[in-house]
């Protein structure tokens, strides 16, 4: 959450007119053909959506360094001459992704970008992405399953509200769904063509995915003591074992040689030095199950099994039975007078939602106003409870929670006590991980150097899957490796 304030509720019409401006089947220019202004003014339309949703553009001096890459593997497909033309953007989101919009808008994650290892792979997984542009995949989807599949994110589990499904990226998450199978290959082939004739080492692709594959199996060990929950380039690109063998393929089909391209991997690692690796505090933080704002000096902890997913107006919890919003900012008036205004923005074109009386309490020295309201789903009903917290100051917060009917808070009731303010201390404590790029030392281990990363849990697994180090690798004298380390 970049500003904490209330989200504009949409309603169910809206999101799904929200897709009236993006490219339906058979539309727009055939694949392999230049960009249309028409996919401009598509593409153009969600940028500013999606980079809301991903925290914005990353400050760091990094990102010079990202579009200028991108726009050289852009520029390959075809779509364009020109490389201004290609709208490149490093994203300020903790999660691993890569995503690009018609028009030639292609976005990557700074967490992607920290777990390669040369210039090659970072054109690699752009040159993928500018290549499901290049193709057409995203007029190619059925209509039907794209608008269920944006309504699945956000109403699938138990509403119909707009709240909620604003929360899932509204039109602009169209272009990060799953693709097809064959869509995913034809993209990695593409990908290959544009490396190749940019003088990158095709074999890179294949590095890329194994270290994608490698960190799947580390997020899959590790999920059960973390809550974060993100859309994953990996985990929306299918197979990735079998991508591996097939981007390696791909590129000894076409002649190259491992090594006789360009790696560039000193530049890549110059650059990245110092970058931001997983939270921005200044965005708050998720450690295991607990978020924390040192910004806004409040915490809470979501229900075990359930998952965070923190974007730049609200955090959203998601588990198996029911939903929440957790959003805020600055406000006048009473408790009343604003679970009022929440429940207002909720209904939505002058409807109004009885919600009967607003309880109130004191939690953890907060005072603490709530109120239920039974709502109409489609052909069932939902609980909608609001939960507000006055910390003072006119700084207002609240849960917005979705439960079955009957339920009322459900599985939320612990959630909802534990908000409470962050000490100056506790805030202080909180430091943004930075990546640390340092030479290897004679005498150096993984062991020792895996120590000085900035975990507590999985160390060593860690470092590996940073440094593309497989269990039979060793290190050498005067090799230049990844740290993650407390910055300041």
């Amino acid at each position: 959450m970049v500003k904490l304030r209330i989200a504009l509720l949409l309603s169910t019409v809206a999101v799904t007119s929200s897709c009236a401006g993006l490219p339906l089947p058979g539309s727009g220019p055939a694949p392999g053909e230049a960009i249309s202004q028409q996919e401009r003014q598509q593409g153009a339309q969600a940028h500013a959506q999606l980079l809301q949703q991903f925290g914005d553009v990353y400050s760091g001096r990094q990102s010079d360094y990202v579009v200028r890459v991108g726009q050289r593997i852009s520029i390959q497909s075809g779509l364009s001459d020109a490389q201004n033309d290609f709208t490149i953007s490093l994203l300020n989101s903790p999660v691993n992704n890569a995503f690009a919009l018609p028009g030639g808008y292609v976005y990557i994650t700074r967490n992607l970008v920290g777990l390669m290892n040369s210039e090659a792979e970072l054109a690699s997984v752009m040159g993928h992405e500018v290549g499901h542009v290049a193709a057409r995949h995203s007029s190619q989807r059925s209509s039907r399953n794209t608008i269920g599949q944006l309504l699945a994110l956000g109403l699938g589990l138990l509403t119909g509200s707009g709240d909620i499904a604003n929360l899932a990226g509204q039109a602009a998450q169209l272009y990060t769904l799953r693709y097809s199978r064959q869509q995913e290959y034809q993209a990695d082939e593409l990908g290959i063509t544009y490396l190749t004739r940019a003088g990158y080492d095709p074999f890179a692709a294949a590095d890329m995915l194994s270290s994608l594959a490698a960190q799947t199996r580390l997020d899959a060990s590790a999920s059960g003591r973390n809550a974060r929950s993100l859309p994953e380039w990996a985990s929306t690109h299918p197979d990735p074992a079998q991508r591996v063998a097939r981007a390696r393929a791909e590129a000894t089909e076409r002649g190259a040689v491992p090594g006789a391209g360009t790696r560039d991997r000193d530049a890549f690692l110059n650059a990245i030095d110092g970058m931001l690796y997983d939270d921005d505090p200044s965005q708050g933080i998720v450690d295991g199950n607990t978020f924390r704002h040192p910004d806004l000096r409040l915490q809470f902890t979501v229900p075990q099994g359930y998952t965070m997913q923190n974007g730049s107006t609200a955090v959203v919890v998601t588990g198996s039975n029911g939903q929440a919003q957790f959003s805020g900012g600055t406000d006048s008036g009473n408790l009343a007078t604003y679970i009022d205004g929440v429940f207002r923005r909720l209904a939505g074109n002058n409807q109004q939602i009885n919600y009967g009386n607003v309880r109130t309490a004191r939690i953890n020295g907060l005072p603490v106003g709530q109120a239920t309201a039974r709502v109409a789903s489609g052909s069932n009903q939902v609980d909608v409870t609001v939960t507000a917290y006055d910390f003072g100051g006119n700084r207002k917060y609240h849960f917005l929670t979705v439960t079955r009917a009957g339920q009322g808070i459900g599985p939320f009731g612990s959630m909802l006590n534990s908000v409470s303010r962050l000490s100056s201390a506790e805030a202080a404590a909180i430091r943004p991980r930075v990546i640390d790029v340092v030479t290897v030392r004679s005498g150096d281990t993984i062991s020792g150097l895996a120590s000085r990363m900035a975990y507590r849990d999985y160390r060593e697994e860690r470092f590996r899957v940073l440094n593309a180090l497989g269990s039979g690798n060793a290190l050498r004298a005067g090799q230049r490796v990844k740290i993650v380390v407390y910055g300041r």
